[in-house]
């Protein structure tokens, strides 16, 4: 009896516990630092096995947590880590030779800062290959895996020591140089002189004369660093030919660059003190990303930007330039006609495709490009997210996920037919998300105001019952050239599993739909934007999703500049949340980083054409007596992209107009805000002032740093 008695429990137990663990849960605040961050895969050159990067928060320490290296067979098998150090370690790449697999970190060694380091194979620890004094931002190995070409920034030359890469930022006064040591009197800063026409970056902060980025060749054996031009302006994106002969590179040879910002493709022997050839001339407009070779080495093909003055809502251009040869860019006639944004091209073995990623209504997916027929083949099929696409041998990966699934390292399999499969390698976040009770989203569309059709994504709540209406929260991407995707997006799920429909539109001036359509708000902000958002609103409510009464709005940057324009155009939203954002717009000429896009777009103030336009634009804080919304304005105290200027004045004006407003800034923070504690806070705020006057609940709680 006592046998069967115990036999029970242990029964009933096993129930229990399997009956807990098949249970899930709403996602949570916490949940912010279980997840993973996976990126830049790199396949090794026998195709067999995918490096990878991973990070994830550290709570304790208030950072974004160290990252490490770790791979991944091509079967899925064997996932593990390889780097573990206290410092992080990134960039991770296999020399073709296959022998040693490369990173960079700022762990302790013989030189200080990011320095590219070496991991054998075929075992041992890890050792430091370079010693740089200046800031390390990229390298590439050679193809006979003797050589590096590395992309490195001048040093301070006011530091005592060589800064790390990335050191200096954020427009400190100090330049990053060290202060006074215990019992020192502090030495007070140089003044920061400014003679740039474009003075000023987001998180690099004020930019200075004088210091420059250089293509550099390091030999491995010798261990030698020599300049591979001897020219004195900026140099990016190295690539070397397939013969290991030149390196193809892009650099800004124009008078003033700050004015023209667009680079041009040269071409030097891979070899010190090498005289540049121009491949392109200085009218060309040098996009964003490295050339890539075909394996032949006769042609290189890269991506063209659009005219400056529609930099902001401007399309990457596929096309093509001899090696031997110099001239205009050849535009790729066939993605010309498909008429969406590409990136990360790939020439084919044989030379006669090249394979590129299409940004095309809310999906990102490869696409083969034939040259001959300028055929475009969607080569995996849409809904989808892919990133970082990496090929070597039988190998090829990417980067993907979902709307309720992390972004993990897949593998590409290649189908008999056009369309490929993926197969997922990486299960970094397999675990966490398998407790979770995530949002279902749908894709939604609706006729704007003119007419034009608007697309967008609706996340409901887990468990959402057909015909209930609920409160709903329009949440606003910025850019405006970005889009709303089907990739996992915490904060339109964090807001869902609080109860609320989360609408993400993709208005005009998103990418994803051709250039007309992006480029329709050239110097009309504030207009077809808030017709397409009024319209999916409209939309959802007829759909008897939103309640009509229990409406918010918010978004960050951009999107903070639309939640201004809505709330000063419809009064229906019971609460705004605006980050990042500016409503006055000339008061932001020469105090953002945007100086090329008004002279270009709008045109300087004193111009009376363009002063028209600014105050056509600026009407959210001109006519703020419009707006009945209890708003609350976010912002980081050094953003340099969006200055926090921007939210004190709507909040000024909202509370010298007695609405309900708040104003919150983080300390140390630029666009972006990196600090975990402060994302959290951010998010609770955020649910915090929706709850309050949207479903009228007093919050019982304070924020955790109010608690601090």
């Amino acid at each position: 009896m006592k046998r069967m008695l115990a036999g029970l429990v242990i029964l009933l137990s096993s129930v229990t516990v399997a009956s807990a663990q098949g249970a899930k849960r709403p996602l949570s605040l916490d949940d912010l630092a279980r997840i993973k961050d996976v990126r830049d895969p790199q396949c090794a050159p026998d195709g067999k096995a995918v490096a990878f990067v991973v990070s994830q928060i550290d709570v304790k320490e208030d950072k974004g947590g160290n990252a490490h290296i770790w791979t991944v067979d091509l079967d899925g098998r064997n996932e593990r880590q390889l780097t573990s150090s206290t410092d992080s370690e990134s960039s991770p790449r296999f020399s073709p030779d296959g022998k040693y697999l490369s990173f960079t970190s700022s762990r302790p060694g013989k030189a200080k800062g990011n320095q590219v380091w070496l991991l054998d194979r075929s075992g041992g620890e890890a050792f430091q290959l370079t010693e740089l004094k200046g800031r390390l931002q990229g390298y590439e190995w050679s193809p006979d895996s003797k050589r590096l070409a590395l992309t490195v920034g001048d040093p301070d030359p006011d530091a005592a020591d060589a800064p790390a890469a990335g050191a200096a930022a954020g427009g400190d006064a100090n330049g990053g140089r060290p202060s006074a040591g215990a019992g020192q009197a502090a030495k007070a800063p140089k003044p920061i002189v400014i003679d740039r026409y474009k003075y000023k970056q987001d998180v690099q902060g004020y930019l200075l004369s004088g210091r420059h980025t250089y293509v550099y060749l390091f030999d491995i054996a010798s261990k030698t660093l020599d300049r591979l031009t001897a020219g004195e302006v900026d140099e990016s994106s190295p690539s070397w030919s397939p013969d290991g002969t030149r390196i193809a590179f892009m650099s800004n040879r124009h008078e003033d660059p700050d004015r023209e910002p667009s680079s041009q493709l040269f071409l030097a022997d891979a070899k010190p003190g090498s005289t540049e050839k121009a491949l392109t001339p200085e009218t060309s407009r040098g996009g964003r990303g490295r050339a890539e070779w075909s394996a032949d080495g006769k042609w290189i093909a890269l991506l063209e930007g659009d005219d400056k003055k529609y930099g902001a809502y401007g399309m990457e251009h596929l096309a093509l330039v001899a090696a031997e040869g110099s001239g205009a860019p050849l535009r790729v006639k066939g993605t010309e006609e498909f008429d969406r944004g590409v990136s990360a091209p790939r020439f084919s073995a044989d030379g006669t495709s090249i394979t590129v990623l299409i940004t095309d209504d809310q999906s990102v997916y490869p696409a083969r490009v034939t040259l001959a027929t300028n055929r475009v083949e969607k080569l995996i099929t849409a809904p989808v997210v892919v990133s970082s696409v990496t090929a070597a041998g039988a190998c090829a990966a990417v980067l993907s996920g979902g709307d309720a699934k992390a972004t993990e390292v897949y593998r590409v399999d290649r189908a008999a037919g056009n369309i490929a499969g993926l197969t997922q390698l990486s299960h970094q976040n397999d675990a966490l998300f398998a407790e979770l009770q995530l949002g279902t989203t749908e894709t939604v569309s609706a006729k704007s105001k003119d007419g034009s059709e608007v697309h967008g994504l609706l996340t409901k709540p887990a468990g959402y019952v057909a015909g209930t209406k609920i409160p709903m929260l329009l949440r606003i991407h910025g850019g405006p050239n970005g889009q709303d995707q089907h990739s996992f997006a915490f904060e339109r799920q964090w807001f869902a599993a609080n109860g609320y429909a989360v609408l993400a539109v993709n208005y005009r001036g998103s990418a994803g739909r051709g250039a007309k359509y992006s480029k329709s708000i050239w110097a009309d902000w504030g207009h077809y934007e808030v017709d397409d958002l009024q319209a999916m609103v409209d939309q959802v409510v007829k759909m008897g999703v939103a309640d009509p009464n229990k409406l918010g709005v918010g978004g960050w940057s951009y999107g903070g500049i639309l939640t201004d324009y809505m709330i000063a155009s419809d009064t229906r939203f019971k609460a705004a949340t605006s980050g990042a954002g500016t409503a006055f717009t000339v008061a932001f000429y020469g105090t953002d980083q945007y100086i090329i896009q008004y002279d270009y777009e709008i045109g300087p103030p004193w111009d009376p054409k363009a002063w028209e336009t600014y105050q056509k634009i600026s009407y959210p804080f001109l006519h703020a007596d419009r707006i009945k919304t209890p708003t609350l304005f976010l912002g980081g105290e050094k953003d340099f992209n969006v200055p926090v200027q921007g939210g004190q004045q709507m909040y000024q004006a909202l509370r010298s107009l007695n609405i309900d407003t708040q104003l919150v800034i983080y300390p140390n923070e630029f666009h972006g805000i990196s600090r975990p504690s402060y994302v959290r806070d951010r998010y609770e705020r955020y649910l915090a002032w929706y709850e309050k006057y949207i479903n009228g609940k007093t919050p019982t709680t304070t924020t955790a740093q109010d608690k601090q």
